[in-house]
């Protein structure tokens, strides 16, 4: 087995058959120059026969690791666990394509208490230390150790209540300290053990990683998509930039085009004093590229430009994602943004304007969307919207109202459609994306993982829709002054990020400009293939003559 290096300036390159997608995403980003940070991979090769338990393959992982972690030790000049120095890693996975958000990622691996000691040692800020200690031990404790989220969020939840606090963004050092030691008594009380070995809990993060391809949600995923050839995930460890430490700091991002309506403006949002799981989860409301460009100006001038250039380079719109530490921009990864059918068909035509692609290849990229069937859709015979959040993908839904993707799912077996409002979002409800028509979130932001599964699933989606509260439990939820019960008719624009109480009537109008561009495409294809046939038959015929 061969791990794969990945650094600024790399020209090591391997398939995504062999090293996933994200992993030969990320060696192409660093050849071109962006800033990322190093990283190996451990091929995809291994990871059935982890599933499976496999004792030689669990020794080639460990020889694997122990290879990688040399190398990013050498090129940080930090060192895994260390109580001067750090080097703290993420553990991540990568199919040969794109999944998103469906299997596991394990970040800040390594930090030991050991390593939080280095960490206030070497950045004088001990709040950022002790974050890290406790998104170790909830993320480590729960895809790790298999211990209940719910264990963790009720610590976290008496601690804001005790603290007066409404996030834990507000929670100052001390009482993180004291978080972390109430995290630890809970992974003891569930009886797990947990090692403060740093080269045990990276084998122990990495297996985890590999074993997430069989997960509910993952399994889930490749049935709707239809990716059952698939054989594995690879994992990627990658030196971690901490965008938590603080307002100089963030994660966020970016889509080089809006990948809802397909406009050419880039869609970019950021979390300062997070790290890339706040973002992605859909649990907390972004803010915009405003935020970046008012804090950080020359960080949001070189995100613009890695955006153009990414996309240019991998030839098609690009959903990156980012971190900001101390004022440095970061490049974590990049892939094919996932789209709406609108936006496809927009980016396409802009694309063959500009010459970046042919006609032809602008054909093949729209093979997948059933183009009769294509319309821009509209609500009418409703009153004015009762609430108001971003629209993060676009169309519009009409259904009863349903609050949990289990009751989505048994619902939508009767034919109703069906509107599923959350209070958040989490890529473990896909099998209630898929049985609804539309989705609504009161917390998250256009690029949450949640978001970006609706818009490849074309289901209308309002995600931050702050007044929406919703109480699952009781199988309701307030809007406002209104209050929604299950099965109750509820509209969503997913153009506008506007909700509706009732039943509105859907009007389609079909894209008759851009429906005829993609006509004239096909006639001068077909055109020029008979052109083609002509003067290939001339040709032979000249050849054949006396």
């Amino acid at each position: 087995m061969q791990i794969t290096r990945i650094h600024v300036g790399s020209k090591e390159q391997a398939a995504a058959e062999i090293i996933g997608a994200k992993a030969a995403n990320l060696a192409r980003v660093a050849s071109l120059g962006l800033p990322v940070p190093p990283a190996f991979v451990l091929p995809i090769e291994l990871c059935a026969a982890i599933v499976d338990g496999d004792s030689q393959a669990r020794q080639q992982l460990a020889s694997g690791l122990a290879e990688g972690i040399e190398f990013l030790e050498e090129t940080t000049g930090r060192r895994l666990g260390d109580r001067r120095r750090p080097l703290l890693v993420s553990v991540r996975s990568g199919a040969a394509r794109s999944m998103p958000g469906m299997l596991d990622t394990v970040l800040n691996v390594g930090c030991t208490p050991d390593a939080v000691h280095g960490l206030i040692r070497c950045t004088g800020n001990p709040r950022f230390a002790f974050d890290c200690r406790r998104r170790f031990l909830e993320s480590y404790g729960n895809l790790v150790l298999g211990i209940s989220v719910g264990a963790f969020k009720a610590e976290l939840e008496g601690l804001l209540t005790a603290e007066n606090c409404t996030t834990e963004y507000g929670v100052d050092c001390e009482a993180l300290e004291r978080l972390v030691a109430c995290y630890r008594r809970a992974i003891e009380e569930e009886s797990r053990a947990t090692t403060e070995t740093p080269a045990e809990q990276l084998q122990s993060a990495a297996e985890a990683v590999y074993r997430s391809w069989m997960s509910e949600r993952a399994v889930a995923y490749r049935r709707l998509q239809r990716l059952d050839d698939m054989v594995g995930t690879a994992v990627m460890v990658q030196a971690m930039v901490f965008g938590n430490k603080g307002r100089c700091s963030g994660a966020g991002v970016a889509f080089s085009r809006d990948p809802s309506s397909g406009a050419d403006i880039p869609v970019v949002e950021v979390i300062f004093g997070s790290q890339g799981e706040d973002v992605v989860s859909g649990k907390q409301t972004p803010e915009d590229e405003d935020a970046i460009i008012r804090s950080f100006p020359l960080a949001a001038k070189e995100l613009r430009a890695a955006l153009a250039r990414l996309e240019q380079s991998f030839g098609d719109v690009q959903d990156v994602e980012f971190t900001i530490e101390d004022g440095k921009l970061w490049i974590l990864q990049t892939r094919t943004a996932k789209r709406t059918p609108q936006a496809a068909v927009r980016f396409v035509i802009d694309f063959v304007k500009t010459g970046r692609i042919s006609p032809a290849e602008a054909l093949t990229r729209l093979s997948g969307i059933d183009l009769e069937r294509l319309a821009n859709k509209c609500l009418t015979g409703l009153g004015p919207p009762v609430g108001r959040g971003t629209g993060a993908s676009s169309g519009v839904a009409v259904g009863r109202a349903v609050f949990d993707p289990a009751t989505a799912a048994r619902l939508a077996e009767n034919g109703d459609p069906i509107i599923l409002l959350r209070p958040d979002t989490n890529t473990a409800d896909i099998a209630g994306f898929a049985a609804s028509s539309g989705i609504v979130t009161a917390r998250g932001g256009r690029t949450a993982h949640a978001a970006l599964v609706a818009r490849q699933l074309d289901k209308p989606c309002v995600v931050g829709c702050a007044e929406l509260s919703v109480d699952v439990t009781v199988h309701c939820a307030r809007l406002a002054e209104a209050t929604i019960k299950e099965g109750e008719w509820v509209s969503i624009d997913g153009n506008a990020g506007t909700i509706y109480l009732g039943r509105g009537q859907v009007v389609l109008n079909r894209p008759e400009a851009e429906l005829a561009e993609i006509e004239r495409w096909r006639r001068q294809i077909a055109a020029d293939a008979v052109v083609q046939q002509f003067a290939a038959s001339n040709h032979t015929k000249a050849a054949v003559a006396p």
